[in-house]
């Protein structure tokens, strides 16, 4: 079928991408794109440069194409045309490129510092919950007096929590008040760098750094392995520190736990500020979904609400993602906002993808006691020794994750604990396992030994 709305269409299937690339290529290829029309078997996307043109149509247009022809059940091709922020073309510039078709390069335009900032991240739009407001005085706080207050300023947290935001949110006030700021993520400083050495324009590149008031780098982890990225960094940051220039750096993990990361640097970015975000709880993933309906001006039954803020717990990413994609189902298929709706729309998302909810909940308490070497008592039992709480944490995640136990039955098979001490337990550990190998293995092993488990006693 023919699909007339293809800014709705292109929401999905952006909804499902977000899900299914890495942050970095999300926020640099995708976010600032918009679906322009969709005329006979050519599905075309707005997008902001014919350099994001280029490297879409080489990098991603696969997996574009593989989404596109999912949501609108038809073949298609893919075309990328040049256009204004607010989607209307720009005539005689436009750029199209056909998918799977040769063209010839094209150069990016020098560009302005502090490029790629998204008008939507805002401090007035960053919803503030338990889980990041420390984080988010501390980004105000900076923005207001940079250079003073706190000088680094590590913002750190898993993917799709809110680093970014509150690096572009900095940028945009600074901005406001007048100061020369720039915004890059890691791979891109790392880019800059290694364009330089290619090209002779070492000292452009020292310039383009240090020239500069406010410096913000996305996902610092990024050059932690590469020795001369590093080194160059390294220099960068004392340049910047030493004439009082603030620098704010997101990273995925604290920075001490990063690999390869020398003491010297270390000790730089822990002599200021480290300020970590967590998982939303239920509140915020609410507020935070009410906030986007109110942006986006549509009125959104509150059970719709409360379900996606109950069944897409992990990041804010993730709840966007199932937000925009239930609000582009009702959309295309001129269906109400209801929970059926809501159901269908997270029901295939990748993250939305959990084990039967038929586990057994006694056998998971006794696998996770057995594999941690406790008792089933242990684990219901009132002490808050290290090892026994992070097992019944683990138990916490398993449960909330595995079966359709609600949150008060969950506390009372972990020893009559209330829903709330489940919620944080299972959002712990679902942050840590963003970053943490160890305790992703030990959650296979656990499964692994249920798995045998069931496989016995069929």
């Amino acid at each position: 079928m023919i699909v007339r709305l293809p800014r709705e269409a292109w929401e999905t299937a952006l909804g499902r991408l977000q899900l299914e690339v890495t942050r970095h290529n999300y926020d640099t290829w995708l976010k600032d794109t918009v679906g322009l029309d969709h005329s006979g078997d050519v599905f075309t996307i707005g997008v902001p440069s014919a350099f994001v043109a280029e490297c879409l149509e080489k990098r991603m247009t696969p997996i574009i194409h593989k989404t596109l022809k999912a949501i609108l059940q038809r073949e298609i091709v893919i075309a990328y045309t040049v256009s204004q922020a607010d989607g209307v073309a720009r005539g005689d510039n436009a750029l199209s490129l056909r998918a799977q078709t040769a063209a010839e390069p094209v150069r990016d335009r020098a560009r302005p510092l502090g490029n790629g900032l998204n008008n939507r991240y805002t401090f007035d739009s960053f919803v503030v919950g338990k889980s990041n407001r420390f984080a988010h005085a501390a980004a105000v706080a900076v923005a207001e007096n940079p250079g003073h207050s706190y000088n680094p300023l590590v913002l750190h947290s898993g993917g799709g929590l809110g680093k970014t935001h509150l690096l572009h949110a900095i940028a945009h006030h600074v901005k406001a008040k007048g100061l020369q700021y720039l915004y890059v993520s890691a791979e891109q400083f790392t880019n800059d760098f290694v364009s330089a050495l290619r090209e002779g324009r070492v000292e452009e590149f020292r310039a383009k750094y240090r020239n500069i008031d406010v410096l913000l780098i996305d996902d610092i982890q990024f050059i932690a392995g590469k020795e001369h990225s590093r080194e160059t960094f390294f220099h960068t940051f004392n340049d910047l520190h030493l004439a009082s220039k603030q620098i704010v750096i997101s990273s995925d993990a604290l920075p001490r736990s990063l690999p390869l990361l020398e003491d010297r640097f270390l000790s730089r970015l822990e002599g200021g500020l480290r300020a970590e975000i967590l998982p939303p709880d239920l509140e915020t993933r609410m507020a935070i979904l009410t906030k986007k309906a109110q942006q986006m001006q549509v009125a959104v039954p509150q059970d719709v609400v409360d379900f996606i803020a109950h069944k897409v717990p992990r990041n804010i990413r993730e709840i966007e993602g199932a937000f925009n994609r239930l609000l582009a189902m009702s959309q295309l298929t001129n269906q109400p906002l209801t929970l059926d709706l809501a159901s269908q729309a997270i029901a295939d998302l990748p993250t939305m993808a959990k084990r039967p909810a038929t586990a057994n909940p006694q056998e998971i308490v006794e696998t996770v006691a057995a594999y941690f070497g406790l008792t089933s008592d242990d684990l219901r039992a009132k002490t808050r020794k290290k090892n026994i709480a992070h097992a019944r944490q683990v138990a916490a995640y398993l449960l909330r994750e595995d079966t359709s136990r609600s949150l008060a039955e969950i506390g009372q098979l972990l020893g009559e604990r209330g829903h709330s001490t489940v919620l944080r337990a299972h959002d712990k550990i679902a942050y840590e396992l963003n970053l943490d190998a160890e305790l992703r293995k030990q959650l296979g092993e656990v499964r692994d030994s249920l798995d045998r488990r069931r496989s016995h006693s069929a």
